[in-house]
């Protein structure tokens, strides 16, 4: 099954087909935010079979108004949380956030184009 998706102003496609072949390189790495929006948290939270109180007591920081998974050191990194370092693949993928949803299509990457495809093995140009 072929599945290239493109993107208005963006200057490559992403081959979804990579993603098994890749391991899990959007969810390791430099850290940064991955933020959750309240409707995220509920989702997460049913998931996890936790109330919002316990998932955000566990598994968030509070940054100034928002919340962001946490994350933990993890080879020459860090991961997020909620990946699967066993099988290498996003534990909560079914209700993962809209940020990790809409990757490799953010602002960032449309000036830093070998930086996406350094972390993405499914860029295509």
């Amino acid at each position: 099954m072929l599945d290239i998706i493109k993107k208005d102003g963006f200057d490559f496609a992403f081959d979804a087909n990579k993603c098994s072949e890749c391991e899990g390189k959007c969810c390791i790495g430099e850290s940064g935010y991955i933020w959750v929006t309240p409707s995220e948290i509920e989702s997460i939270a049913d998931k996890l079979n936790l109330s919002k109180d316990e998932f955000i007591n566990s598994y968030l920081d509070k940054v100034r108004y928002r919340y962001s998974i946490k994350e933990e050191i993890f080879e020459d990194g860090f991961r997020c949380i909620f990946f699967d370092t066993k099988k290498r693949v996003c534990s909560i993928y079914e209700v993962r956030p809209s940020q990790c949803r809409s990757f490799p299509f953010w602002e960032h990457f449309k000036k830093n184009l070998e930086e996406v495809k350094k972390e993405c093995p499914g860029i295509l140009v």
